[in-house]
C-alpha cells in the first residue's frame, strides 16, 4: 500500500492549486482532458508557467492574469538569495533530522517509515543513520504502535509517530484521546506527554472517500491536544522543530498536494510559535481567514480581488488548536470583515469553532456577518469532477468577498 500512494502521490497534484508567486515553486502533474496526454507544470518563483492553471470553476471564471510574473531579473536575484531550497516534504525531513542530532530521545515510530522511507519520503534516510530502533517500523495496527508512542512519551522519550494517512489514524482514536490528550491531568501533572501525531490527509487528486480525510474536526474537541497546519516549506519545518520541542502532545498536519511545493529557507537553525498565526497578505478591507491547502486557493482569489479593486487581508491561521486570537482580532479591529475558507468539513468544522470565538470576542468590530466557505458534508467522491464540486474554488472566494464588501 505504502508504495502505491507513494507512486500515485506526485500525480495526483491538484490543477487547481492557487500559488502565491512571490515564494514558491512547485511541480507536479496534471490530469488533463479526455483523450490528452498528462503534462508538466512547473510554476516557478517569477510567476512563470508552461501551461495554464485549469480555470473551470464554479461560480465564474478567474481572469487570465490572476497570478503575476515577475521579471528575469527579479528571478535571478531569487536564486542568489541566501539559504537553501527545498520542497515541503524534504524540509519536514530537515526539521525531523536536526532534532534527532540535537536529542537522542526524539524518534520515530510508524508503517513503514523505516529503510522504505515513509509513504511520502518523509523520513528517507533516517533508519540508515539512526538504526532500526530509533527510526521503528511497526506493523499495520495503528491503535498499538500509537499506544506505544504514549507509553514511550510517559517515559521520557519524544516519539514522532507517523500516520500513512491520517484517516487511518481514526483506528487510534481511543489511544489518541484517552490517553494522548488527558494522562497529563489524570495523573495528577506526573506525566508529560511529548510527542508529535503526523501524517499527510486532505483531499487529493482522486484519492477516494477513505483516504480524503480532513480529521481537523475530529481532533480539536479533545482536552490537552494541540494542532497544526503546516502550508509552506518554512513553516513545515520550523513546527516540526517546534512541536518535537514542546512538551504538550501536538497533531501536525500535512496536505497530500502540498509535499512538492519548493521554498527557499534559511540555513540557520529557528523554529515556528505553535500557537502563531501567519500574515500573508496585508489588507483593509476584509480578513480572510484559511490554512494548510486552501492558502492557496486563497491567495489565487486575492489576485483577481486585487485586480477588481478590492484589498483583502490574508491570515493563515496554522494554530488549529488554540486559535491565535491576537492576530485574528487585529485584523478584524482593523477591517470589520471576515471571511473563513476551509477545507474542513461546514459541520462542526474549524471554521464553526473558529467564526464562534471570533463572535464571542470581536462581536462589536463586525460590520457584516461572518461567511464561511467549506467543503460539502458529503463523502469525497473518486471522480475528479465531483471531487472539485465537494471544496471551494477560488471564483467562490471572489463572490464572498464581493458580497462582504457591498
Amino acid at each position: 500500500m505504502a508504495a502505491a500512494l507513494q507512486t500515485a502521490a506526485p500525480l495526483r497534484a491538484s490543477s487547481n492549486l492557487g500559488a502565491n508567486s512571490e515564494r514558491f515553486r512547485f511541480g507536479s502533474l496534471l490530469r488533463s482532458p479526455a483523450g490528452r496526454k498528462g503534462s508538466l507544470l512547473v510554476v516557478k518563483s517569477d510567476g512563470r508557467h508552461s501551461v495554464g492553471f485549469n480555470t473551470r470553476l464554479r461560480g465564474g471564471n478567474l481572469i487570465a492574469n490572476a497570478v503575476a510574473a515577475k521579471s528575469e531579473a527579479s528571478a535571478k536575484s531569487t536564486d542568489s538569495k541566501p539559504g537553501h531550497e527545498l520542497l515541503l516534504f524534504e524540509a519536514l525531513r530537515e526539521g525531523l533530522e536536526e532534532e534527532m542530532d540535537r536529542d537522542p530521545r526524539v524518534c520515530v515510530m510508524g508503517e513503514d517509515v523505516g529503510h522504505y522511507g515513509g509513504s511520502y519520503k518523509v523520513t528517507k534516510g533516517l533508519a540508515t543513520k539512526y538504526g532500526d530502533l530509533r527510526v521503528l517500523d511497526t506493523p499495520i495496527a495503528e491503535n498499538s504502535f500509537t499506544g506505544m508512542g504514549v507509553g514511550a512519551a510517559t517515559m521520557g522519550l519524544r516519539p514522532v509517530v507517523e500516520g500513512m494517512n491520517m484517516g487511518f489514524l481514526l483506528l487510534a482514536f481511543n489511544q489518541i484521546s484517552n490517553n494522548c490528550g488527558m494522562l497529563h491531568y489524570t495523573s495528577g501533572g506526573q506525566f508529560t506527554i511529548p510527542i508529535v501525531i503526523r501524517g499527510p490527509g486532505g483531499v487529493g487528486r482522486q484519492l477516494g472517500a477513505e483516504h480524503s480525510q480532513r480529521l481537523e474536526s475530529y481532533f480539536q474537541s479533545i482536552p490537552g491536544l494541540q494542532m497544526v497546519a503546516c502550508s509552506t516549506p518554512y513553516n513545515a519545518k520550523g513546527l516540526m522543530k517546534a512541536a518535537i520541542r514542546s512538551e504538550n502532545p501536538v497533531v501536525l498536519f500535512e496536505h497530500v498536494l502540498l509535499y512538492n511545493l519548493k521554498e527557499r529557507i534559511p540555513d540557520e537553525d529557528y523554529i515556528c510559535c505553535l500557537e502563531e498565526a501567519e500574515m500573508v497578505r496585508p489588507g483593509e478591507q476584509v480578513t480572510i481567514l484559511t490554512y494548510s491547502r486552501m492558502r492557496y486557493h486563497v491567495m489565487q482569489a486575492a489576485k483577481t480581488l486585487v485586480n477588481k479593486g478590492y484589498d483583502p487581508e490574508v491570515i493563515d491561521i496554522r494554530s488549529l488548536k488554540p486559535f491565535d486570537l491576537y492576530t485574528i482580532g487585529n485584523s478584524v479591529k482593523k477591517t470589520h470583515r471576515v471571511l473563513i475558507v476551509e477545507e474542513c468539513m461546514r459541520t462542526g468544522g474549524i471554521g464553526a469553532s473558529l467564526r464562534a470565538a471570533i463572535i464571542d470576542n470581536f462581536w462589536d468590530y463586525l460590520d457584516a456577518p461572518i461567511l464561511c466557505l467549506s467543503s460539502q458534508d458529503v463523502p469525497t467522491p473518486y471522480a475528479g469532477s465531483l471531487e472539485e464540486w465537494t471544496l471551494v474554488q477560488p471564483a467562490q472566494i471572489v463572490a464572498a468577498v464581493e458580497q462582504l464588501c457591498q
